[in-house]
């Protein structure tokens, strides 16, 4: 009999609503962000209301909802209690008063429709009140598990069902995974360049989401009836390592059933349309910034006050207190219709300054309307082509990656304007092939239609033989790693396409790296590509050695890496085995998570190729990596140098590229390139008349001089940058460009020339400033929660540059027909001025919608400036909440609190160096990296009026260079309290120095430095001496050295007449086959300043290293640190200071050992 009731009061239990009832629920949902700390603020959102679910039809119902509450709090958990929100209560009652229809059948809800005037972010409340009902309850299981749709998306579900007979009534608990959903609702906005990194994820976490629902089942007549349902959503976030502290999100919804009762009335719902199923719905166009909440009604007049402000504030210096109305005002242009944006350039083009600010930040505007704009620019030829380069690689790689922006943007490839300049073409195909990379992100598959023109670019340059567009074009498919264009580049690789053998190295090359980031998105066509041609010894050395490295960022397996192993155990190139070898090598000793894998391969390869290849000195072609990674943080960087070189001196193509690993990505900063195709075919064969090898200026420079006789269509150099990843900056440097250089910098050169000019405008006194403002990047990841409303964590980084310079010069005689007559003229300099950068970054992990924001933001900003303010830091975090009808709030945590000031004196030039620190800390003692930056940190280093010197008018440099040299000769260079280097003073047998601090009717005062070279024919000598100037000075400084063939000596002695303190040193040079290579360093002192006394902290500092001591009594006075090579990879250091001995094995060295020959050094009074 009991088996018999439980039967049938599952089969009761499935969800089920009567179309002929009415069923009233009250509903209470709480969103609480906090750090779940004591004594630490929280920002929290209540809502309260009741919803009534009417039947029209047996699949359609009428949800109404009314005695709408909203309450808000910021402060203390426990000791605050929440406030009212009138006038939010009051918007969302007004949406919420119209009527809502809905399907549902058999517990799943399949359509939501409203009136046309409601809300996006209203829906997505409802949806969050309606997902009670999406409940799956089997009759014959009581754990389960489904892949169900919910309005965190398509996710798995598991279930567990537990019956109360007593009460005749069902608790279903449900567990979502909504970090793996297959049809996700989370939304990731500003990370298609930074690839996920799932190495990474396996140490830690930066996001940590749980949702758990709970529900209770009624059996009836009907079916079953949810009279009860909890949903507990839980979000842990911190910009490390969630294990090292973290910010929380904490969402509840509770819903209770009220009654049911027949229905009487039909309910008018009017005109509807349809807003889709239960899924969260995300705003396409993302606009409120979370870290701003502004009113955006009549938004002209507010966008041409910002500009003015902005532009006035930061003339004359950084303005770091107006830098984050940058935001603002990129707010403010995102909410500007296009005619706004016409009519605005209309107001801002007549002014410089202004212009500037708003073509910096229009290209903000990440959608079509940008695109239209700049194409319009681009017609009307009303921006410069500087200008419009700059205005459009940024709007390309900040633009929204739909398809109606793709389709805008292919036209700039057709417009005529685009092609004016070189380097603006180069921008234009770049950009674009950028754009197509983010678009293919997010688009599976990817239409060809996209990158068609690419494609067709390539094609064209090949059949013209045009060296110029085959690399562009090649360049710009590189950018786009679209998988449809692998077959066009196989045209361009030898071994695959008849002819590609005769193409120039450069496109070869070009080819060959457009596959990097294809290496990603295709690795396995992108091995067998490149492993053929690594394995090819009939080809370039060139080109094998970038097929092996883009082979290694494919992350290949074991087996290939042993493919390569045995490639490189028979190999005569030794520019390609030195290349491949230190690629391995470097790899082989990497921490970071990306290379956890490929690491343990390459050291075994490593091991087996050592013996054959570790002895390649650094002649050869080599790359030399540098990484490390901090689990708790999460967080690491690496480096690459990569110098390939052939028979010449130079290397023909020298990368370098850095990246940062950060919360489980990948991000690509920066990347710079040089090829020397033209200076290498200068230097090809020519290797022999270098007697004295790479010293040997003089042949070199004969040499280099036959530069001119290169063909005009190759470049000399090409140089290019990468900027997440992508090639954004290419240029060619070019015979006739060095030509222009050379001839406007002649000493022959007249009032033609451009150089000519501007030293006519530094004699009348001139003025220059610029200024940039730039959104580095927007890094947005949207998820919902399930009451609704959007959890997002964002991060935004601003920067501000600015330089501003005046200058007037004094010559003496000035020149009248050449610029050679400035060599035998006396040059006065007097300027002013300042450079200065103030960087903004932001991190907001909270609810974020038009209507309001409830989170937690972290701010810092970092001011540098010359000459005034050097290096700012702040940090602060705080809790905020705020709707675009209410006040702003803001509360602050309990601090400990830290203050430094130091200054330095220099009051012979009348000037102080002070360092300045502050901070403040919340709950300091926790060792947990996000709580280090809870608070204030402020660092600052300053120039200021020293106190009690007097005023100085100037400071004056004096470099006379030569002693044959008569004092006219010398330059002279007044600056008012700046200090540049003289470059025009060129050192001879003497060169005498004067630092003099100017205040007439004083006698000058300063420093002056005499260095004195004498060589002879045993040794060369080299003495100097500095003093102070002023009749009763007699503090000097006096330093010799001399070298022969077998050592070097050097003496060192200050104070009064040189007499006070003394150091002397003498370095030898030792070969001894049969031990092992070291350097012996022994320093001996007697009396030295205190800033000397360092020695107290070896221990301390050693240990912390990883150092072992021991005490011994050794010698006083003296410390001496031997360090020998223990292998090619590791070295021993035994460090002897009075009292211990500090020692330590097998440190990792930082370069190869190998080949290290023993040399003895000796430092002793």
């Amino acid at each position: 009999m009991w088996r018999l009731h439980l039967c049938l009061l599952v089969a009761l239990a499935e969800p089920f609503l009567n179309s002929k009832k009415t069923y009233e629920y009250k509903y209470e949902g709480l969103v609480r962000v906090g750090r779940e700390l004591p004594d630490l603020v929280e920002s929290a959102l209540k809502m309260r209301c009741t919803f009534k679910i009417i039947g029209e039809s047996p699949q359609t119902f009428v949800l109404q909802i009314s005695n709408v509450d909203v309450e808000d709090f910021n402060g203390l958990p426990g000791k605050g209690v929440f406030s009212p929100s009138q006038k939010l209560t009051k918007r969302l009652s007004a949406e919420f008063s119209q009527p809502i229809v809905f399907e549902f059948s058999k517990g799943q809800i399949t359509d939501i429709r409203t009136a046309p005037g409601v809300s996006n972010t209203v829906v997505n409340i409802v949806r969050g009140i309606l997902g009670f009902l999406q409940v799956t309850v089997k009759t014959t299981q009581s754990f389960y598990e489904l892949v169900e749709l919910g309005i965190h998306g398509v996710c798995q579900s598991s279930y567990t069902v537990e019956e109360d007979s007593n009460a005749k009534e069902l608790i279903v608990s449900q567990m979502v995974d909504i970090t793996n959903c297959q049809q996700p609702a989370a939304l990731y906005r500003g990370m298609a360049l930074a690839p996920e990194d799932k190495l990474s994820k396996q140490r830690g976490e930066s996001v940590v989401s749980t949702v758990k629902h709970t529900y209770t089942v009624k059996s009836t007549a009907d079916g079953g009836l949810i009279t009860k349902a909890f949903a507990q959503e839980r979000q842990y976030f911190t910009p490390f390592n969630v294990k090292g502290g973290n910010s929380r999100l904490l969402a509840l919804r509770d819903i209770e059933l009220l009654k049911v009762s027949d229905t009487t009335d039909k309910i008018v719902t009017g005109q509807m349309q349809s807003r889709g199923n239960l899924i969260y719905k995300t705003e396409k166009d993302l606009r409120p910034i979370p870290v701003v909440m502004i009113n955006l009604n009549e938004p002209m007049p507010k966008i041409l006050d910002l500009i003015k402000r902005l532009a006035q504030a930061n003339i004359y210096h950084v303005d770091s207190a107006s830098s984050t109305d940058i935001l603002n005002l990129i707010q403010l242009l995102r909410v500007a219709t296009l005619e706004n944006l016409e009519q605005l350039w209309k107001q801002v083009s007549g002014n410089d300054e202004h212009r500037r600010w708003f073509l910096d930040l229009v290209v903000e505007v990440t959608d079509e309307r940008i695109l239209k704009f700049l194409e319009t620019r681009f017609k009307a030829g009303d921006i410069t082509a500087n200008e419009a380069g700059q205005a459009l690689v940024v709007a390309f790689n900040h633009l929204s990656a739909e398809p109606v922006s793709v389709a805008l943007a292919q036209e700039f490839l057709t417009i005529p304007f685009s092609k004016s300049h070189p380097l603006m073409w180069n921008t234009v195909v770049l950009a674009y092939g950028s754009l197509v990379y983010r678009y293919c992100v997010y688009t599976d598959p990817c239409p060809i239609t996209v990158v068609q023109p690419l494609l067709d670019m390539a094609t064209s340059g090949l059949s013209k033989n045009s060296e110029e567009d085959m690399v562009l074009a090649l360049k710009a498919l590189g950018n786009a790693a679209h998988p449809s264009s692998i077959k066009t580049l196989l045209k361009f690789l030898p071994g695959y396409t008849a002819g590609a053998e005769k193409l120039p190295i450069r496109v070869q090359s070009a080819a060959v790296q457009s596959f990097r980031l294809l290496a990603s998105r295709d690795p396995h066509s992108v091995q067998d590509i490149v492993l053929n041609l690594f394995v090819q010894r009939t080809l370039p050395a060139e080109i094998r050695m970038l097929a092996c490295m883009v082979l290694l960022e494919t992350k290949p397996s074991i087996a290939l890496i042993s493919v390569i192993s045995e490639v490189l155990l028979e190999e005569t190139d030794l520019q390609v085995a030195s290349f491949s070898y230190s690629l391995l090598k470097g790899i082989s000793k990497s921490r970071t998570p990306d290379n956890q894998h490929l690491s343990t391969a390459c050291n075994i390869a490593i091991k087996i190729l050592t013996p054959k290849l570790g002895h390649l000195s650094y002649r050869y072609s080599k790359n030399v990596h540098l990484d490390w990674f901090h689990d708790d943080f999460l967080f690491g960087t690496s480096a690459d140098i990569y110098m390939l070189q052939n028979e010449s001196l130079i290397p023909t193509k020298l990368m370098l590229k850095g990246k940062m690993h950060f919360i489980g990505r990948i991000l690509q900063f920066l990347e710079f390139g040089f090829r020397a195709d033209g200076l290498k075919e200068l230097l090809v064969g020519k290797t022999p008349q270098l007697k004295k090898g790479i010293t040997d200026f003089a042949t070199i420079m004969n040499i280099l001089s036959d530069w001119q006789n290169l063909p005009k269509d190759r470049p000399l150099l090409t140089a290019y940058a990468r900027v997440f990843g992508q090639e954004a900056f290419l240029m060619d440097v070019r015979e006739d460009s060095i030509q222009s250089i050379i001839k406007s910098f002649s000493p022959s050169a007249g009032k033609e020339s451009k150089v000519w000019e501007k030293i006519q405008d530094v004699q009348k006194g001139t003025s220059w400033h610029w200024t940039k403002p730039h959104l580095v990047y927007e890094a947005r990841f949207i998820q919902p929660t399930c009451l609704g409303l959007p959890v997002e964590i964002s991060k935004y980084y601003s920067i501000i540059n600015a330089i501003t310079v005046k200058a007037k010069a004094e010559i003496n005689p000035p020149p009248k027909e050449h610029l050679g007559e400035l060599l035998s003229s006396d040059i006065s300099l007097h300027t002013d001025g300042f450079v200065g950068v103030t960087k903004d970054h932001f991190v907001f992990h909270g609810i974020n919608t038009e209507l309001f924001q409830c989170g937690t933001e972290l701010k810092s900003k970092i001011v540098s400036a010359l000459p005034w303010y050097v290096f700012h830091d702040y940090y602060r975090s705080f809790l905020i909440q705020n709707n675009s009808h209410d006040d702003f709030t803001h509360f602050k945590t309990k601090n400990s609190e830290v203050k430094f000031r130091q200054c330095a004196d220099a009051k012979i030039y009348g000037t102080s160096v002070c360092i300045e620190a502050e901070a403040k800390r919340a709950h300091y003692l926790h060792e947990y990296p996000l709580y280090y930056f809870l608070g204030h940190t402020r660092f600052s280093y300053q120039l200021e009026p020293a106190e009690g010197a007097k005023p100085i008018e100037k400071i004056q440099i004096q470099v006379t260079a030569g002693r044959k040299n008569p004092p006219g000769v010398s330059e002279m260079m007044n600056l008012s309290h700046r200090v540049f280097k003289d470059l025009d003073a060129t050192p001879e047998s003497v060169i005498t120095v004067k630092a003099l601090g100017l205040s007439p009717p004083a006698k000058p005062l300063g420093y002056e430095g005499v260095a004195f070279y004498l060589p002879t024919a045993q040794r060369d000598n080299i003495e100097m001496i500095v003093s102070d100037v002023g009749e009763e000075a007699n503090w000097k400084m006096c330093a010799n050295a001399n070298t022969d063939k077998s050592q070097t000596s050097a003496h060192l002695r200050w104070g009064a007449e040189c007499q006070t303190y003394d150091l002397s040193m003498r370095v030898s040079a030792a070969c001894q086959p049969e031990s092992k290579p070291s350097i012996y360093t022994k320093i001996t002192w007697g009396a030295l300043p205190s800033v000397f006394t360092m020695i107290e902290y070896v221990p301390g500092i050693s240990y912390i290293m990883g150092f072992y001591q021991k005490y011994e009594k050794n010698p006083e006075r003296q410390a001496a640190v031997t360090v020998v090579v223990s292998s090619s990879q590791t070295f021993d250091m035994r460090v002897k200071i009075p009292e211990r001995t500090i020692y330590k094995k097998a440190i990792p060295s930082p370069i190869d050992l190998a080949g290290f020959e023993a040399v003895n050094f000796t430092i002793s009074t």
